[in-house]
């Protein structure tokens, strides 16, 4: 687990704005968190994780113990019934809108970068992060 306490910058992104289209954000938000190039870090706290997304446009923070469901406020404040898994450098996070959305991100650490899929319906999101 050498990637935990590494921090990874975004550097690039495919499909994004198509991607919060389909989760419900509007046009201000989706310009907002396109502007931006967010720092994140995975943090180990006893038998919990701490997953940290940094930027000047907005700072999101959340803690889970793997395998146990937990409740997370969406950046528009939609909230959600969440799960994350942890298995070797991946880390699997599945979201549940109210309505039953369910959106999944898969984020895969490696010691140079972390690539981030994000999928909801049929609309696949890549980010790429390079270590910081």
């Amino acid at each position: 687990m050498e990637f935990v306490g590494k921090k990874y910058k975004l550097v690039s992104s495919e499909n994004f704005d198509e991607f919060m289209k389909a989760v419900g954000a509007g046009m201000i938000l989706r310009k907002a968190a396109s502007a931006v190039t967010p720092t994140v870090e995975l943090r180990k706290d006893g038998d919990y994780f701490v997953l940290i997304t940094s930027s000047t446009f907005k700072n999101a923070e959340i803690k889970f113990k793997p395998s146990e469901e937990f409740e997370e406020d969406r950046l528009d404040g939609v909230k959600l019934k969440s799960v994350c898994t942890v298995e070797g450098n991946t880390l699997k996070h599945v979201q549940r809108a109210p309505d039953g959305t369910v959106v999944t991100h898969v984020r895969e650490f490696g010691p140079d970068e972390l690539k981030t899929v994000m999928t909801i319906k049929d609309v696949v999101c890549t980010r790429v992060y390079k270590a910081c």
